[in-house]
């Protein structure tokens, strides 16, 4: 059987692959709540030091599990799909895919303008038609019906951010990569609870696949952030309460204290009632809305080691986006 050798869970806001001198320069632009705290320069880099040597902590460990293959939730921003269908969960189960690295503003002197972003390096990733398969058929046999593709939909933007930005930070260019999709963005999205008998049943459906694989787990995106909303701010005591779960082993707390979690009257950055570039207009689940909901990945994800504890390599409070920079492994669940 295939056997899960670690979990892992990351952020993957850009700001992780931005020069910290920029990262004032965008908060200017965007539109935050008095109440959130100004980082310096200084204070940037430093912030910026500790998420690169987070990176570095989650690939160290990961590899020293020596997966053969790395299955990752994430979700899709209008990437691969649209309101034409978008799917709650959805098994990628190409063969291969291909998706843009995560471009770095640059003011070297390579050509381009201080802050100019130089064009995506796009990369060919190997997937894993078998092991795909067995997951899609196994969570099938487990009272889910996840969609699936076998080539990307839309090929010409190739696989999401929310793939693409781990797979460049803690992962080689070798292992490959199975995207397991969750509609985070687009209400109604499932509940935290839903996606962690979602991440249980995928250990049970991977486990149950003939073979020795060895393969870890990653939860993409989180913590608490409302991207380019008004009045955007940084609800840090929300992220500690989500991670002191994840620390204890508790997945299944971890997903009541989400979904549980009531929107405060008058907060406008997580308004969805207009249907926009991220939102639909229509009503949510209980939880809060936003890129926070990616937490529903690391949900996902930690389901998969339900019962283990994790380690958890850093907090980083990022308030030029504002977004709270998680960063958490399990080995060996």
């Amino acid at each position: 059987m295939a056997q899960v050798v670690g979990v892992y869970n990351t952020v993957h806001t850009p700001f992780c692959f931005m020069p910290p001198g920029m990262w004032n320069e965008v908060r200017a632009k965007r539109s935050l709540r008095e109440d959130v705290p100004f980082d310096d320069e200084k204070t940037n880099e430093q912030k910026y030091a500790r998420i690169q040597a987070a990176f570095a902590e989650l690939r160290k460990h990961l590899y020293e599990q020596n997966p053969d293959i790395v299955v990752m939730f994430g979700d899709d921003q209008l990437e691969a799909f649209d309101f034409t269908n978008f799917p709650a969960f959805s098994v990628y189960v190409g063969e291969d895919f291909e998706g843009p690295l995560p471009a770095r503003e640059t003011t070297s002197a390579s050509g381009l303008a201080a802050g100019e972003r130089p064009p995506p390096e796009r990369v060919r990733v190997q997937g894993s038609y078998d092991l795909g398969v067995g997951l899609l058929t196994g969570l099938m046999e487990r009272g889910f019906d996840p969609a699936f593709s076998m080539d990307m939909p839309k090929p010409e933007k190739g696989m999401g951010h929310a793939f693409m930005r781990p797979y460049g930070a803690i992962m080689d260019r070798e292992t490959p990569l199975l995207p397991v999709s969750i509609n985070c963005y687009f209400a109604p999205q499932p509940p935290a609870q839903r996606c962690y008998e979602f991440g249980k049943a995928v250990r049970e459906s991977l486990e149950a696949i003939p073979g020795n694989t060895r393969v870890a787990i990653v939860g993409s995106g989180g913590l608490w952030h409302t991207p380019s909303a008004k009045d955007a701010y940084l609800d840090e005591d929300f992220d500690r309460l989500i991670l002191s779960h994840l620390e204890a082993g508790d997945i299944k707390g971890m997903a009541e204290a989400f979904d549980s979690y009531e929107i405060p009257e008058g907060d406008s950055s997580q308004y969805i009632g207009t249907r926009g570039r991220l939102a639909t207009g229509m009503p949510g689940f209980g939880g809060p809305q936003g890129g926070t909901r990616e937490i529903c990945n690391w949900v996902a994800a930690a389901g998969a080691a339900d019962g283990s504890r994790f380690e958890i390599v850093d907090y980083v409070p990022i308030y030029a986006s504002p977004c709270g920079g998680g960063f958490a492994y399990c080995d060996a669940p």
